[in-house]
């Protein structure tokens, strides 16, 4: 195994764990408890939201339209103070349908440690009917 393994998975190394993030048909984006972006996926359909390198390090609230920076800061304040751990949000943009959720990220001693944001182009999903069962697959 490489010196970037996890032990946690034996096995799994962190190029895996990364190309595991970027397969994923959402962007994800985590904000360490600094308020700094810190790492976002690449996900092999296109980000909804585009990110580039220059985003590593910068505080999230300049990642946001001025109207909304308030209302991030709110709920990275709600996190720290556990009033609640979760945030969601959806939009139309471009024609799509976007949902949108942050999920507070606690250490095991209780500390907040960021924020998890992952946003999803749900157009298609919405627009399901009926169903699609696993039987119908070849060679099931």
């Amino acid at each position: 195994m490489s010196d970037t393994s996890l032990d946690l998975f034996e096995g799994m190394d962190l190029d895996i764990l990364f190309a595991l993030f970027d397969t994923l048909p959402v962007d994800v984006s985590f904000v360490n408890a600094d308020d700094e972006v810190t790492y976002f996926n690449l996900p092999t359909a296109g980000r909804i939201f585009p990110r580039t390198r220059l985003d590593i390090g910068r505080r999230v609230q300049r990642c946001h339209p001025p109207q909304s920076v308030d209302k991030v800061q709110r709920i990275l304040d709600d996190f720290r103070a556990k009033k609640r751990s979760t945030a969601d949000f959806w939009l139309e943009l471009g024609g799509k349908f976007i949902y949108i959720r942050y999920f507070a990220i606690y250490g095991k001693d209780g500390a907040y440690q960021g924020t998890l944001e992952v946003s999803q182009d749900c157009t298609e999903i919405r627009a399901l009917r009926g169903e699609k069962k696993l039987e119908g697959e070849p060679g099931v």
